[in-house]
């Protein structure tokens, strides 16, 4: 049943919500054939039993072809456990299912509209049954949360005659509170940063010259420098008063910008994590990391749907990335369905970026497209390092081939002089700490 019920949910993938459609299902198919054989072998044969069984035979073949569906009108109310679960929580989905009609469904089957990013895990989401008018039923299976908002789709029922050769087929909607999984941000390791700052005082190391804990440049004394500052070991060489001047450290502006096109929803196998899934995760870890060394830090993403978080820090704005990484559509756990138009959108994000912030890119590199993009952000002045998810297996020379490609693409940014950090499947902070505190 189960089966038919898939089946019936594919032929009808258009149908909107509260529209119906008939067909017919040839569960009979033939019996009029056998039926005339039978009766002309009972003929032929002179065997009144073989004639009986044919006139029997078309008959009922006949009142299945004249069998019409009855009319679906059914009230349909779902429940959850909790709207609003932690990650890898089981949640428990209710449904309850009333029959608000005249007419008896003596053969109903529904199936609910389980959101794409999730997945029944215990019971099964489908429903067979027969309901007299008024009579309701429900049945429960849960599912297991993962990051992002899901909403329930209507679900589809189907409904046959006694005899099973035509059914009619409805979509049901029922108001449901959409289930909210919004993962903590939580740090893990350490991604250095380019030396491009703002004026603030920060943790990232400068090329200016002044203040701060590594060594830059000796220069000439000047009257009113510090006297900790004094380079006392040239002074007791050469007799001459000089000053040494520190890297400066400074806060940085970033942005933190998923690859979230349809190319980039790929993974190493069925079960496993896409790399937009592991790469939202990895944003959300590294905001807490540079937010804690006095940086501001944004989102961004490279999407059909716009998706932009101006660079920031503070309670306030922490809540904001947090709702941004596990609800946006534009992070959605499916792939989008619009096209990207590369030229536009980076146009769109050049015109949103502070002068003086960089960007910190997620990106599993699946084509060269991409490549090419943030070269020519990091030409711009944005400077740019990638976090390079790796979504691809070596099982076929298919895959093979695509696993080298992207070795090559990672070894055209480096050469460009653009950090990459490889990330294979191991958690970040090993993969930090595997490239030696540098991508």
């Amino acid at each position: 049943m189960a089966t038919e019920s898939t089946q019936a949910s594919e032929g009808y993938a258009e149908l909107g919500p509260n529209e119906t459609a008939t067909r017919r299902t040839e569960r009979w198919r033939g019996v009029s054939a056998l039926a005339l054989v039978a009766g002309a072998a009972g003929v032929l044969a002179s065997q009144p039993a073989l004639v009986v069984a044919g006139t029997v035979g078309v008959a009922f073949a006949a009142l299945a072809r004249a069998a019409r569906p009855p009319e679906i009108s059914l009230a349909l109310e779902r429940s959850v456990s909790d709207a609003d679960p932690d990650p890898d929580e089981v949640v428990t989905v209710t449904v309850e299912v009333t029959n608000t009609g005249e007419s008896s469904l003596p053969d109903l089957r529904l199936i609910d509209g389980v959101p794409p990013g999730l997945t029944a895990t215990s019971d099964s989401p489908r429903l067979g049954t027969a309901l007299r008018p008024g009579e309701s039923t429900a049945f429960s299976y849960d599912v297991t949360a993962t990051r992002g908002k899901h909403t329930f789709e209507p679900a589809l029922a189907v409904a046959r005659d006694v005899s099973g050769t035509a059914e009619r087929v409805c979509r049901v909607r029922a108001d449901a509170t959409p289930i909210t999984c919004v993962p903590s941000l939580d740090a893990a390791g350490e991604l250095p940063l380019r030396a491009q700052t703002t004026g603030q005082p920060g943790r990232v190391l400068t090329e200016i010259g002044g203040s701060g804990v590594a060594f830059h440049t000796t220069r000439e004394y000047r009257p009113g420098d510090p006297l900790s500052r004094i380079d006392w070991n040239g002074l007791a060489k050469t007799g001459e008063l000089a000053t040494v001047d520190f890297r400066e450290e400074r806060a940085a502006s970033v942005v933190l910008l998923i690859d979230a096109r349809e190319e980039a929803y790929r993974a190493p196998g069925p079960e496993a994590e896409s790399a937009v899934e592991r790469a939202i995760r990895a944003a959300g870890a590294l905001y807490d990391v540079l937010t804690s060394e006095e940086n501001r830090v944004g989102i961004a993403a490279l999407s059909p749907e716009p998706c932009w978080l101006a660079p920031g820090a503070g309670t306030a704005h922490r809540a904001q990335v947090q709702e941004l990484l596990a609800t946006h559509p534009a992070l959605a756990p499916t792939p989008p369905d619009a096209p990207f138009y590369s030229s536009i959108q980076a146009r769109r994000l050049r015109r949103r970026l502070p002068d003086d912030a960089q960007l910190v890119v997620y990106s599993p590199l699946c084509d060269d497209s991409v490549v090419r993009l943030l070269q020519r952000f990091d030409a711009a002045g944005h400077r740019v390092t990638v976090v390079s998810p790796d979504s691809t297996s070596d099982g076929t020379p298919g895959r093979r081939l695509a696993r080298t490609e992207r070795r090559l693409r990672l070894s055209t940014l480096r050469s460009a002089g653009i950090p990459a950090l490889d990330w294979r499947d191991e958690p970040l902070a090993t993969a930090l700490a595997r490239a030696g505190g540098s991508a």
